[in-house]
């Protein structure tokens, strides 16, 4: 047990405080139990002192900010749930700086705004721009560490704050060295935008075709910030509360790269499975990169699975997400994990790992 007097100490620190607060309510999935004490930080200088005090008192901490790639167990979490409050985004003729609170999306149309571009195939994903160099996310062809000027860190183990460059940070496909670790915390970001107003040359096939272009055009950045929105409201993967499909993660699991030795007798399970048909391939830094939709669909389950009736299923539009249909508890979306990754590894000998982090539970 832990000295309650913490929270009069986070309070001085300048943190709002409130006590047993659902996590479910934190989150897009909207599952989760409660949070001993939540510590809201509005500024920077106060996320960091708040940090600071936690980890020098050795009290359990999570950090949390948009909550659109999490999973919380339905125990929740016996610890100090830090939410990360600090919003503000500055804009320059060729790079955009923003703290780690703020709004992903947000940021996005900040800049298309502006007539900049480079970040409008980002646009609609939901959580908060500290996030975004931690799973490096991506979207229609391009990913965050591509647009990455630095990275504003604070060192858990020495207090130290300071910014990084891209290198340091180990960036792979939907992952770096910040995921599953507590080394560091982002408090703010840099990245650099194209001061001419155009895109980021198109490379995602639906992307240009939605657009009626070619593959790398370059086109004003809120046209192609409006395609890719509406490419993701078709998939249910721009967040509405009164549309179940939103309430998920957003893609449930990475899509699968297969190394060269490995491919041959996936590409023959799938052969023996389905006959002769064209398997969506792309190449990698360690092999190749196979659809996780694809395989989904392939093994056996259909948007909607297992049926209306559940309370956790399959999207309706996007096999890759799994949602929750109002009453879904942490264990319901987790045991659906689970049928859907072991229906895919039995039919083709891939195993898909989830994008999530889990919190006080596992798949």
């Amino acid at each position: 047990m832990w000295d309650v007097s913490i929270v009069s100490q986070l309070v001085d620190s300048g943190a709002f405080v409130s006590e047993n607060l659902e996590l479910s309510g934190m989150t897009t999935l909207r599952v989760g139990g409660p949070a001993r004490i939540v510590a809201e930080c509005p500024t920077t200088q106060v996320l960091v002192d708040v940090v600071s005090l936690l980890d020098a008192a050795h009290i359990p901490t999570l950090i949390l900010a948009g909550g659109s790639n999490l999973v919380v167990g339905d125990d929740g979490f016996d610890g100090v749930v830090v939410r990360v409050c600090n919003t503000t985004v500055g804009l320059e003729e060729g790079f955009v700086t923003a703290e780690a609170g703020a709004e992903w999306d947000q940021v996005v149309a900040q800049t298309v705004a502006a007539q900049l571009g480079g970040l409008e195939c980002l646009s609609g994903i939901p959580g908060s721009t500290g996030a975004t160099p931690v799973q490096n996310v991506g979207a229609y062809g391009v990913e965050i560490g591509s647009m990455l000027r630095r990275v504003h860190l604070l060192d858990r183990r020495t207090g130290e704050a300071r910014w990084v460059e891209p290198d340091a940070l180990g960036l792979g496909y939907r992952t770096s060295v910040l995921k599953h670790s507590d080394a560091a915390l982002v408090l703010a970001v840099e990245l650099t935008v194209h001061p001419d107003g155009l895109s980021e040359p198109l490379r995602y096939r639906e992307l240009v075709s939605a657009l009626d272009g070619s593959e790398g055009d370059r086109l004003p950045s809120a046209q192609v910030r409006g395609a890719v929105l509406d490419l993701r409201r078709g998939k249910g993967m721009v967040l509405d509360p009164d549309d179940h499909d939103t309430w998920s993660a957003g893609s449930f699991f990475t899509n699968p790269v297969v190394s060269d030795g490995e491919l041959a007798g996936v590409l023959a399970a799938i052969e023996t499975r389905l006959g002769d048909v064209t398997v969506p391939q792309y190449p990698a830094d360690r092999g190749t990169k196979l659809s996780a939709g694809w395989l989904i669909e392939r093994s056996g389950f259909s948007k909607g699975y297992p049926g209306e009736n559940a309370v956790a299923r399959l999207s309706t539009k996007h096999t890759l997400a799994l949602t929750n249909r109002g009453a879904a508890k942490s264990e319901d979306l987790l045991a659906l994990a689970r049928d859907v990754r072991d229906g895919v590894q039995s039919a083709f000998g891939v195993r898909l790992e989830p994008e999530p982090v889990t919190v006080g539970c596992a798949i």
